[in-house]
């Protein structure tokens, strides 16, 4: 069989892992717990809503191909957001709109990298990521990170090589849900702006971090657009998922090259979910707040259930934004666990392989739960079935 672009890699994990619940059933006294996709499954704020339905009726140009790199009000309006929060200055030629964050990525990685370049991604990684660098050709460098899932600068610089042109970190963390303190997330910068790299810094969950005001100082610094690639998503924000709308952020340079990219692959982003975007950024920061508290008491009922998890040997290695990361204590790879928990816990979780190099030791260890579509009862449920697995 040719190798293509696609055999490259492997096949998306959240599809491969909805295939294993063919041929099981879920009796209604042990309905099926789904935690292995990070979306939110409820609709958008009803008046949100009425807004898309408004501009969908009321404005012909929201069905008509739009600026490549979006709405000029939308980029706007996320450029002062950006300014305000993290203390910086950023115009709207610096912000592109993108169809999803994934597009986001994939539109940075063909503007910096060509055929045999190199990106380092620290581990475990963001399996999309991963997927894309190897369909475009490009390298992926496996950082591993320390007993608390953060990466260091110091390890990342030895794996430096003249063909490496990014580095890139997701904070809050998918998978490991870890928050990157600001002093390190300064010290990658600095790293990659010494070798003359790009950071690629995605930061979808950052409307869900537990720390308040700016996670890092990057947009206050003297031209922050010459090493800092910013990648957004208004998908768990405004539970815009299936209107696929991202953002980049990064000097206009780079964004003439990237609008090369996504010209070809979409045209313009979805114009009903950027009015969308932009109508949740002006009116509902107060709703934001509470979902953001909301997701915040579900992370302390993880921590709140750890005792019983713990007591069966189990570890959590890192919590935050939609994710808890787990290691578990059978004597089982992590892969063939998570396939036995379907039918024989009800429980539908990704296994730590998805998120590691193939082989790696620690994935066959660990697991990933995606809680943000669980309350507090659901994750009482949840823990309770993974304490009293019947497996040795």
């Amino acid at each position: 069989m040719t190798q293509t672009r696609t055999r490259s890699t492997f096949a998306p994990p959240v599809m491969e892992a909805r295939r294993w619940l063919e041929g099981v059933s879920f009796p209604d006294d042990r309905p099926l717990i789904n935690v292995s996709q990070a979306a939110p499954v409820d609709p958008p704020h009803p008046d949100l809503r009425r807004a898309m339905a408004g501009a969908a009726l009321e404005n012909d140009a929201a069905h008509l191909y739009g600026p490549v790199l979006g709405l000029p009000d939308l980029r706007a309006e996320l450029a002062g957001q950006i300014s305000r929060h993290y203390h910086g200055h950023v115009t709207a030629e610096q912000v592109a709109i993108t169809s999803g964050c994934n597009q986001a990525f994939a539109a940075a990685i063909s503007a910096l990298t060509t055929q045999g370049d190199e990106v380092i991604l620290p581990t475990p990684w963001y399996f999309n990521h991963k997927m894309w660098l190897d369909m475009a050709g490009v390298q992926s460098v496996a950082l591993p990170t320390d007993a608390g899932l953060l990466p260091d600068p110091a390890r990342a610089e030895a794996l430096i090589t003249p063909r490496t042109r990014a580095i890139a970190l997701v904070t809050p963390n998918n998978p490991g849900g870890v928050e990157y303190p600001a002093d390190l997330v300064r010290d990658f910068h600095d790293l990659a702006a010494q070798h003359g790299l790009r950071l690629l810094l995605d930061e979808t969950y950052r409307d869900f971090d537990s720390r308040e005001g700016a996670p890092h100082p990057l947009f206050s610094l003297p031209d922050w657009d010459r090493v800092l690639v910013h990648l957004y998503s208004f998908s768990k924000a405004y539970r815009l998922t299936g209107h696929r709308v991202g953002a980049l952020a990064t000097d206009p340079a780079l964004l003439a090259e990237v609008e090369k990219f996504l010209d070809t692959v979409a045209i313009c982003p979805n114009q009903i979910g950027q009015h969308a975007a932009l109508w949740g950024m002006r009116h509902l920061q107060g709703w934001l707040a509470g979902e953001r508290a909301e997701i915040l008491d579900r992370r302390a009922a993880i921590s709140d259930a750890m005792p019983a998890l713990r007591a069966q040997g189990w570890e959590l290695l890192g919590l935050g934004a939609y994710f808890a990361y787990l290691a578990h204590p059978f004597d089982m790879p992590s892969d063939e666990l998570a396939r036995r928990l379907v039918p024989e816990a009800g429980v539908l979780l990704l296994p730590g392989t998805m998120f590691m190099p193939e082989g790696d030791a620690a994935g066959k260890r660990q697991v990933r739960v995606a809680f943000a579509n669980l309350d507090r009862a659901g994750i009482e449920l949840l823990f309770g079935r993974l304490a009293n697995l019947p497996f040795s």
